[in-house]
């Protein structure tokens, strides 16, 4: 049978790795998980042009956007989708001829469920009056806070001939930390969108 010795100097080898094995599990040591972190995103700059389409109204959008037709086979001629594709979102815009005060008061309220339809993911729903009298233009801003699939809505009208309800919505799924910066960029477009429409 063979014993194998060993030298002092292996004996001092592997006591001293031993020993840093021991020291390196002992202590109280406080592990946090570092929090999640997203791609910096690079924003473009501020520029508009004006919105001149076939539509009975006319209003101000960022040169980053482009507008579309709305390609559901149930949207109406005056259906347009802004699409922010550096942003993977778009803001759905539906424009309506008012025809009667009936038909004026389903608008209304449909722009009033299709916001409140959220309150299930949104923390909360906030209304916010519209009015530009010189111009004719009455209505109410919709800001869902939380994780919404959508995070902005609104209608415009005049009450007696036109109609214009908007929705943003992002293609991914709703997480209001990540999107929080593109969500205040493009918030700012909306409201000069508003600022600036007129009827035509």
């Amino acid at each position: 049978m063979d014993i194998k010795k060993y030298t002092p100097l292996k004996q001092a080898a592997l006591i001293l790795a031993l020993l840093l094995c021991f020291a390196s599990c002992s202590g109280n040591h406080d592990y946090s998980p570092k929090p999640r972190g997203y791609f910096r995103i690079e924003f473009p700059k501020k520029e508009y042009q004006e919105y001149t389409g076939g539509c009975p109204l006319t209003f101000l959008y960022p040169k980053y956007a482009n507008i579309e037709p709305d390609k559901n086979p149930d949207a109406k001629p005056c259906w347009l989708n802004m699409q922010f594709k550096q942003f993977n979102g778009t803001l759905h815009l539906s424009y309506e001829d008012i025809n009667s005060k009936k038909q004026f008061d389903e608008l209304v309220e449909d722009a009033h469920k299709l916001s409140f339809k959220h309150t299930i993911k949104a923390t909360s729903i906030d209304q916010g009056v519209i009015a530009y009298p010189d111009r004719k233009i009455y209505g109410i801003y919709y800001t869902i806070e939380g994780n919404a699939a959508s995070s902005a809505q609104f209608y415009l009208t005049d009450s007696t001939k036109h109609y214009l309800r908007g929705a943003l919505y992002f293609n991914n799924e709703p997480r209001l930390d990540s999107i929080q910066p593109v969500l205040t960029f493009v918030k700012q477009d909306i409201t000069l969108m508003i600022k600036s429409l007129r009827w035509r």
